[in-house]
């Protein structure tokens, strides 16, 4: 990161920031892209499996690593104050507090998983890939976790390319487990939805090993010394990052599964029904990379702007976020209305799976316009440290209206399974509108604050 002076130097370091980042998204999902595509090829009862299994997954990690993500704005800030010296004991208490949390996802997982399982009204075959799927991504639980807390640091120094280029080197490597695991070849045993979550581990220690061996050995992270100097974990620094990160990662938990919810209520309905919404949801959250990489962008660029107390800067930064994220949103909602047919077939070739693939699609296009809105605003409070209320905020827009509106439609009315859809667009919307509200009025109090304090 540096210092801008115009709006074209925003633009372009902006772009710089924000184009790795996305590469980045694309390409993590990617491995969750594989696995479900891959896994639909294999059958459709494989593709349930493994779309119950992700949906119990998903929304663990993503809240979880939300907690690792306080590092980011926590070293921007360092960064943008000149406090590069604290750098290095902020990034091992993540570390530490990575190897806590991936012990206790492994421990809680034993516990709960088979009573979750079977207390769902699955066929057999879905909740068994459900469970190996499960199963075989616990062994990449922890580097997954430690990649994520050398991911924060990497980014926070504004060197989003060198995450690119961790995460364009194992996606071959994510495409060709799959293929040996999910189909058998080579002498490999064919366990299909399963061995994507084998092939999920494998990946996450191969980026967890090449991210630590970037950090030790190259510049400008070999300057920082992260793994020169010893330190004992401390429970004060773990408060710290929690008191910012505990909010994060709920805020991205109730986002995230509420998704899960709906594709575990929609359970009730047939394979075809789940393996069609899980193939759109799937696809959705694959256009949902653009808005999210540029959150990730804006909690970056705010958080060196407002360590730095150039609010007027990082207010700049936050509407180039959003406005860039809508146009991109437009563009994508266009493409799903276009090619509904050739998207659909990626995942399946089953008829009936297709066409109601399609149908889902449909309603996936106004998910694009509230993401839009309400990711980008989401990374910019995060630069802000204003984490709290997002708390609240996402909490009432997804459980509070989303899921009760969606669970209503889907149970009471035509709509069945698409109801769940509107419930989603629903709670979706709503959180756009109040986070734009909270993001006008921090950066109001910010404004002020700054005048009263240098009036000049």
């Amino acid at each position: 990161m540096e210092k801008t002076q115009t709006i074209k130097q925003k633009i372009l370091l902006f772009i710089k920031l924000v184009l790795p980042v996305l590469v980045t998204q694309i390409g993590l999902f990617a491995m969750n892209f594989l696995d479900t595509v891959m896994s639909g090829h294999s059958g459709p009862k494989q593709l349930a499996g493994v779309a119950i299994g992700s949906s119990i997954w998903v929304p663990v990690f993503t809240g979880l690593s939300g907690i690792l993500m306080a590092l980011t704005p926590i070293v921007s800030q360092y960064n943008g104050a000149g406090n590069k010296e604290k750098v290095p004991y902020a990034v091992i208490q993540s570390i530490y507090l990575a190897f806590a949390l991936s012990f206790a996802v492994i421990a809680v997982g034993l516990l709960v998983l088979n009573p979750l399982l079977n207390a769902m009204n699955l066929d057999r075959q879905v909740r068994e890939v459900a469970s190996g799927y499960l199963i075989a991504l616990s062994f990449g639980m922890i580097p997954l976790f430690l990649y994520n807390v050398l991911r924060c640091f990497i980014d926070a120094l504004g060197r989003t390319r060198v995450s690119m280029l961790i995460t364009l080197t194992a996606l071959p490597v994510n495409a060709l487990f799959n293929y040996l695991l999910i189909f058998g070849k080579w002498g490999f045993p064919e366990l299909g939805g399963v061995g994507s979550g084998y092939a999920s581990a494998l990946t996450y220690w191969f980026i967890a090993l090449l991210a630590f061996y970037i950090i030790h050995k190259k510049l400008p992270f070999s300057d920082y010394q992260v793994f020169s100097k010893f330190y004992s974990l401390s429970i004060s620094a773990w408060k710290s990052q929690l008191k910012i990160g505990l909010p994060i990662g709920f805020s991205i938990f109730f986002e995230t599964s509420i998704f899960a919810a709906v594709t575990l209520l929609m359970s009730s309905f047939n394979t075809a029904t789940i393996a069609a919404h899980q193939s759109a949801l799937n696809f959705a959250s694959f256009l949902y990379m653009l808005p999210l990489s540029i959150s990730f962008a804006l909690t970056i660029a705010v958080g060196f702007e407002v360590g730095a107390h150039r609010y007027k800067d990082a207010k700049q930064y936050s509407y180039l976020g959003i406005g860039t994220a809508v146009i991109l949103a437009l563009l994508c909602a266009a493409a799903l209305l276009i090619f509904p047919s050739q998207v659909a077939g990626m995942y399946s070739n089953d008829s009936s799976v297709i066409k109601l693939t399609k149908h889902f699609l449909l309603y996936a296009v106004f998910f694009q316009l509230s993401d839009a809105i309400a990711a980008p605003i989401q990374g910019a409070l995060r630069g802000y440290k204003d984490v709290n209320v997002t708390l609240v905020l996402s909490l009432i827009s997804y459980w509070v209206i989303g899921l009760p509106v969606g669970y209503v439609l889907a149970n009471y009315t035509a709509l069945e399974a698409y109801g769940y859809w509107v419930g989603l667009i629903t709670g979706l919307a709503m959180g756009a509108v109040t986070l734009y509200f909270r993001l006008a009025y921090i950066q109001q109090k910010q404004m002020k604050t700054n005048h009263l304090k240098n009036p000049g």
